[in-house]
């Protein structure tokens, strides 16, 4: 909150329930002021944006959301690491392990897992050890990569943590990160240092898109 402006009124909603935060947003707005809600996170993404945008548009306030970087993206980007690869996995679920918050029929991490595509674990660091139970039990071998990202893109704050189901909580416990972080379970975790690639075709010299023509091959000559 440091960028704010001198006489901005700022109102810390930590400790705050759902309620009073609404009531505070529409009292400010019907002052014909400009609102932020600063969100910590992806506001369509586990937040509370829809239960808190309904009461605003009760009252008839026009509401605006600024789309930032999710954490997943930016932690793959952090490790330097591709979410997917060619032959290899083209899909990434988003998703967090049960806690407090029950999960619905048919989305356990468990079951997730069996796609052995990308997943990309929010919410789920202080349950790290029912994760990587999750993983084995779908099938997920004990030296299966996995990359933890704390505070991902945060100036001398960022915590990359490379590892493997075996060893991860390990790891993890002796960095202290119980908080912030992003799990990234994938088949692609660690492609930097393979010997081979299977290449994409986005710049394949023999494939034609809209914006190149692909090279023609010249016939072998006797």
């Amino acid at each position: 909150m440091r960028w704010a402006k001198q006489g901005c009124e700022i109102q810390d909603s930590k400790g705050m329930a759902l309620d009073a935060i609404t009531d505070w947003l529409i009292k400010q707005a019907k002052q014909n002021k400009l609102v932020v809600r600063l969100q910590t996170g992806d506001p369509g993404l586990y937040g509370a944006l829809i239960e808190m945008v309904q009461p605003l548009d009760a009252q008839g306030i026009e509401v605006g959301v600024v789309p930032g970087v999710s954490s997943a993206m930016a932690s793959a980007a952090a490790g330097v690491e591709s979410l997917t690869l060619p032959e290899v996995t083209q899909t990434v679920i988003l998703t967090r392990t049960e806690g407090r918050t029950p999960m619905p029929e048919g989305e356990s991490l468990r079951e997730l897992a069996q796609h052995h595509c990308t997943l990309c674990v929010f919410l789920s660091i202080t349950l790290l050890k029912k994760v990587t139970g999750e993983l084995l039990a779908a099938g997920w071998h004990e030296d299966s990569p996995i990359l933890v990202v704390h505070k991902a893109s945060w100036p001398g704050e960022e915590k990359i943590i490379n590892g493997t189901i075996s060893n991860i909580r390990e790891k993890c416990r002796a960095e202290k990160i119980n908080s912030q972080a992003m799990i990234i379970a994938s088949p692609t975790i660690g492609a930097r240092q393979w010997p081979e690639l299977k290449k994409s075709k986005l710049y394949d010299k023999d494939f034609t898109h809209r914006f190149r023509k692909a090279e023609k091959k010249q016939e072998a000559t006797s």
